[in-house]
């Protein structure tokens, strides 16, 4: 089983020495990154290298690759994520030594909350909103601090201490962390149903948004579109409210959106209208910009600067991220993982894929999600791609569960002949390969350990194609 934290823990005034388990993950990292810049001694630990382990290191991180007791040295205080088993022998050297155990959005709020803090939390769009946000101010003169769930292609971080006022931070509404927040500025991006699993109900989710909304000091920024959105509104007492969406009643509207290559759109903001055309493709990102421009008028800057500086957002790391061509066959990654978000990233593929077909390699994400959303999942899959592989279920946090694997999604599919789920990884690279066409899309999606097949994947098309 996996820890349950406890967010209602005192936090000693001085953490000292800290030791992050899991630090190659994009939260961790970034957090991880925040306190050696501040001047603390950070050590970290994780099962694998990666990119984000080598970043570490290059700051002058110590990381141990396998958990081991040894790993915790002399640390004061390990910082942990809801993702950790509970026999994992640091966390458990850490309760036997009677160290503060800490969850990673405890040690960033204790980090941050004297800071003005923007924090983007809803189902979908938080990471790529996040970084709308930050490429805005810093495009508009302003260094903010952020913490983002992915690396911003164009800074080539995912965090950073900046000397201005404003903290922008990626907020986790997964376990209920994001409540742990001080918020100046709240960005709702939507309430679409998620993390059941943790809330029990969707009237237990929503209340979370709005109790994390009730929060904010200056101003609560949320879609106007969405529904679960629009009823967290209505709850909300004593707030300066900006709606954005395309509703005709949003105070930011977007309009005469065009998703054809990178997306162009206009934005209506108090009587006047702004046009852009972003970097990355997809309807959803338009959405995105208008959430991040309402954050940013609503702080007082110029509506048409705003939106010409979020135009400049190149994108974050696993999402719709390109890893390489063979033969012309283009082999993607997304982080989706969620059947609005699955529709979202495969949506913008089509806009950009032209007469090329696009195959998804879907890797479904947690047991419970998997049980309650296989029926979604498959027919999202089935209208948005032309070929699916489907893989088995990346359990992260959770136990398994009797009966539920990857063909629960295929299964569900009503043409059998546009879905094949393949567990094992060689053969489902291969078998993508083997289907693939020229000017065709592969899009890997997934919040789990899919990424780490599009070398397979590169591998298999040169095999079958090169």
């Amino acid at each position: 089983m996996t820890i349950k934290p406890d967010f209602s823990v005192a936090i000693p005034e001085n953490l000292g020495r800290l030791h992050f388990v899991g630090i190659g993950g994009s939260g961790m990292s970034g957090i991880a990154r925040l306190f050696a810049n501040a001047g603390y001694t950070v050590t970290g630990s994780d099962v694998r290298e990666s990119g984000a382990v080598d970043a570490m290191r290059a700051l002058g991180i110590p990381v141990a690759i396998g958990h081991d007791a040894a790993n915790v040295g002399d640390a004061d205080t390990l910082v942990v994520t809801g993702a950790l088993w509970e026999e994992n022998p640091e966390y458990q050297l850490a309760l036997s030594l009677g160290l503060p155990v800490l969850h990673r959005s405890q040690a960033l709020a204790w980090l941050i909350n004297q800071q003005r803090l923007v924090a983007v939390a809803g189902a979908h769009g938080k990471t790529t909103s996040t970084g709308m946000i930050v490429t805005g101010l810093l495009g508009l003169g302003e260094d903010p601090s952020f913490v983002n769930g992915g690396v911003i292609e164009s800074l080539g971080v995912s965090s950073a201490h900046g000397e201005g006022d404003l903290f922008v931070v990626e907020a986790d509404e997964s376990d209920g962390s994001f409540l742990l927040y001080d918020t100046a500025v709240t960005l709702i991006t939507n309430v679409d149903p998620d993390h059941l699993d943790h809330y029990g109900s969707l009237e237990a989710f929503e209340q979370a948004f709005v109790d994390f909304a009730q929060k904010s000091s200056e101003f609560v920024v949320i879609s106007a579109d969405d529904p679960g959105a629009v009823r967290v509104t209505s709850k909300l007492e004593g707030k300066r409210i900006i709606t954005f969406g395309e509703s005709p009643d949003a105070d930011v509207r977007v309009h005469s959106i065009t998703t054809e290559g990178p997306v162009s759109f206009i934005v209506s903001f108090e009587g006047q209208d702004n046009g852009a055309t972003l970097t990355v493709p997809g309807r959803h990102n338009a959405l995105n910009a208008a959430g991040a421009f309402a954050v940013l008028v609503g702080l007082g800057f110029g509506a048409s600067e705003s939106l010409r500086a979020i135009a400049q957002f190149g994108g974050t790391e696993r999402r719709f991220e390109l890893h390489g061509t063979v033969d012309g066959v283009s082999v993607y990654d997304d982080y989706a993982h969620h059947p609005t978000e699955v529709a979202a990233a495969l949506s913008a593929a089509r806009t950009v894929v032209g007469e090329g077909r696009i195959i998804a390699v879907h890797q479904p994400h947690l047991y419970s999600r998997t049980r309650l959303f296989a029926r979604e999942f498959a027919e999202t899959l089935e209208r948005y791609a032309d070929q699916t592989v489907v893989l088995d279920v990346y359990g992260a946090r959770e136990d398994p569960e009797p009966g539920v694997t990857g063909a629960l999604v295929s299964e569900k599919f009503s043409d059998p002949s546009k879905v094949a789920f393949i567990a094992d990884w060689q053969q489902a690279a291969d078998y993508t390969a083997s289907i693939a066409r020229e000017g065709d899309f592969v899009v890997t999606l997934g919040c789990g350990d899919v990424y780490r097949i599009v070398p397979q994947l590169l591998g298999s098309l040169t095999d079958h194609r090169g």
